[in-house]
């Protein structure tokens, strides 16, 4: 007796709306570049991180909750006809401190901080702004077209805003960072003019610093970035090869290499012993239309949890725990269960409305471990769900969905 499915529960309040997922077609196929660092898959570029995230909503920002919207700012306003990042002038100064911290570690003496520092905090009139931002007739038309889309971007949540005004000066920002670094070298770039080392300031950008003292009155000046903070999108390795291997989007790097298929299948593994399964499980319910993430199932002791379209619109259906078996269904586990633990993680997540799932990854008995040093084993993987509604789906050959791109 098969138990009646429960729809997912809709969030209450949605601030954003569905777009396309990746890829949209071959025309638009876009192709996005991550970097392999210390066992971690990091996209750098802000544009192809917000890309990623917005279109399938894989990975989640190394310093917020899941979209990448950290910077130095969350507040923008136009300031003639050019929009800046505003912080209080306590923050401010805090900033100035982290940056001479950062100068300090990279070998400068105290006065070459302190005049760096100083540098940094005089006031910068508006056309020498424009003039760095490749020129005033360009910059107002900058500022005329961002009022156009703050007019026109009524459904667009305010985080999407942000992100989109932000790039755009942050592009022209570090336009304008390279041309005055070649200009003036030496007086910005180092104490000794030493062109060698790369320091953390003057960073590329501007500020709208407002003062919050009462003698200050609220007065806004405009000074340079201290330095710039660009928030990454880290991808967990499934998410990372689904986007190689199926998608063919994305390009992982190490050392400045890239990475074959093939390379990155096996140095995935390395890194992670049961990385076969944990894609495979992936694999298939992403192929199904869900969006499985990982990082949140930690908290309930679970591998993966199922958003229906993704976690800004639903709350999480399914709590998925990841399990290896043979073709009779015979093997060590994974996460070896007691009743009681098992009893007690399916209590975990009734309590938090969600369905526990066992997922089985079914190996066949004659796959040898050369077979799977590649991943055209994952044709020979089936994938069979249980929830505790007794829920089932039927085995998936891997390899057989549309979207997978087929090794020669």
């Amino acid at each position: 007796m098969h138990a009646d499915f429960r729809a997912p529960r809709r969030r209450l309040r949605v601030t954003e709306e569905l777009e396309a997922p990746l890829p949209l077609s071959p025309r638009e196929r876009s192709h996005f570049r991550a970097e392999l660092l210390n066992e971690h898959v990091l996209v750098c570029d802000p544009e192809h991180s917000q890309k990623i995230h917005d279109q399938g909503y894989f990975g989640k920002g190394v310093l917020s909750r899941s979209r990448p919207e950290h910077g130095i700012s969350d507040q923008w306003e136009q300031h003639d006809g050019v929009f800046l990042p505003v912080v209080s002038q306590a923050r401010y100064e805090e900033l100035l401190k982290l940056a001479g911290s950062a100068l300090s570690a990279q070998g400068w003496d105290e006065e070459a901080v302190h005049q760096a520092l100083l540098r940094l905090s005089q006031p910068i009139q508006m056309d020498d702004v424009r003039n760095q931002m490749g020129g005033g007739e360009e910059a107002e038309e900058n500022g005329e077209r961002g009022e156009k889309n703050l007019e026109q971007e009524g459904g667009v949540s305010p985080q999407k805003k942000r992100s989109r005004r932000g790039s755009e000066v942050e592009t022209e920002a570090k336009r304008s960072c390279s041309s005055d670094q070649d200009s003036d070298s030496s007086s910005d770039c180092s104490p000794d003019s030493d062109p060698d080392p790369a320091p953390l300031v003057p960073g590329p950008g501007f500020l709208l610093v407002v003062s919050d003292s009462e003698a200050g009155g609220g007065v806004r000046e405009v000074r340079r970035t201290p330095f710039f903070l660009s928030e990454y999108l880290q991808l967990s390795l499934e998410e990372a090869f689904f986007l190689v291997y199926s998608l063919g989007c994305l390009s992982v790097y190490l050392q400045q290499k890239p990475l074959s298929i093939v390379q990155l299948w096996r140095t995935f593994r390395s890194l992670r012993p049961d990385f076969v399964s944990s894609y495979a499980a992936y694999h298939h319910f992403r192929s199904k239309g869900w969006v499985p993430k990982g990082g949140g199932g930690t908290k309930y002791g679970v591998d993966l949890m199922l958003y229906r379209k993704g976690p800004p619109f639903y709350h999480a259906s399914y709590s998925v725990v990841i399990e290896r078996a043979d073709d009779a269904f015979r093997a060590s586990p994974l996460r070896p269960f007691s009743w009681r633990s098992l009893a007690a993680l399916s209590r975990i997540t009734a309590n938090v409305s969600k369905e526990l799932m066992l997922c089985y990854v079914i190996y066949p008995a004659d796959l040898s471990e050369a077979e799977l040093d590649s991943p055209v084993c994952l044709s020979r993987l089936k994938v069979q769900a249980q929830s505790s509604a007794h829920l089932l789906f039927r085995p998936v050959n891997c390899e057989g969905q549309q979207i997978i791109r087929k090794l020669p």
